[in-house]
C-alpha cells in the first residue's frame, strides 16, 4: 500500500506539509480514539502508530500499523461518522493535524490529492478483504510469512544479518492480524527461527532470509 506522502507529486507534498498544527505523541499514547466524533486528519511524519478496534466480546484487535507518511481519521474526515478505530503511537510520532475543513478545501483544490486519497482508501480495502481470503486458502504458517514478507517489504530497514522490521508487534498482535490462535503463532515463529528465516527479541526482529520467506509464503520473487 502506498503512502499519502509517498504517493502525491512534490508540490502537493509541500503544500501537505505546510497545513494544519505539528504535534508529537509519545509511546502509548491514543492518537484517536474509537468512537469519538472529532473529524481532523493526522499526517504521520515519523515513527509508526498501530490502528485497534474492540470486537464484539469486547477484546481489543489489531487492524494495522501506519508509519510516517501516511494518513489517519480520513474517513470520519470524509463521511462524519465516529471514529471506527483507535491509533495507538508506538513510540514518538510526530504529525500535523489537518481539520476536516481544511482537508475539503484541500480535495476540492487539488483533484490529485483526492485522487490519491481515494485510492488509498481503496487500496487498504483492498488489503483487508485480502487478508479475509487469506484467512480460508492458507495455512497459519504461510499467512505468517506472507504478512511478515509485507511489514519487512514496507517498513523494513538493512541492518546486521538481514531486514529489521521498522515496528514490533507482539505475538498476539500477529495472531490478530493472521487471523490465528496465539498459540499457533508462537508455533509458526518457532519453526521459522529454527529454518533461519528470521530471530526475534524484545527490540525487533529481523528476517534473515527475505526470497525464502517469501517462496514460503507463495509470493512472487521480488521485482
Amino acid at each position: 500500500m502506498r503512502s499519502l506522502l509517498g504517493a502525491v507529486s512534490p508540490d502537493a507534498r509541500a503544500e501537505l506539509l505546510d497545513m494544519g498544527a505539528a504535534t508529537r505523541f509519545e509511546v502509548g499514547e491514543a492518537m484517536l480514539r474509537e468512537g469519538d466524533g472529532d473529524r481532523h486528519v493526522l499526517l504521520l511524519l515519523s515513527g509508526f502508530a498501530k490502528v485497534t478496534a474492540r470486537v464484539e466480546n469486547g477484546e481489543e484487535t489489531l487492524l494495522a500499523v501506519r508509519v510516517g507518511g501516511d494518513s489517519v481519521g480520513e474517513m470520519a474526515a470524509m463521511d462524519g461518522a465516529p471514529r471506527s478505530a483507535t491509533v495507538t503511537a508506538c513510540g514518538a510520532v510526530t504529525v500535523r493535524v489537518m481539520p476536516p475543513d481544511v482537508l475539503h478545501a484541500l480535495l476540492a483544490r487539488r483533484p490529485d490529492v483526492h485522487l490519491v486519497l481515494t485510492g488509498i482508501v481503496a487500496d487498504r480495502l483492498r488489503w483487508a478483504n485480502r487478508r479475509r481470503l487469506e484467512f480460508r486458502g492458507y495455512p497459519v504458517k504461510v499467512r505468517l510469512a506472507r504478512l511478515l514478507v509485507e511489514l519487512a517489504t514496507r517498513y523494513g530497514r538493512p541492518g546486521e544479518g538481514g531486514t529489521v522490521l521498522g515496528c514490533r508487534l507482539t505475538q498476539p498482535e500477529l495472531a490478530a492480524l493472521t487471523g490465528a490462535a496465539e498459540t499457533t503463532v508462537q508455533k509458526a515463529l518457532r519453526e521459522l527461527r529454527a529454518e533461519g528465516l528470521l530471530t526475534t527479541g524484545y527490540a525487533a526482529t529481523v528476517i534473515r532470509d527475505l526470497p525464502r520467506l517469501r517462496d514460503l509464503g507463495d509470493l512472487a520473487p521480488e521485482g
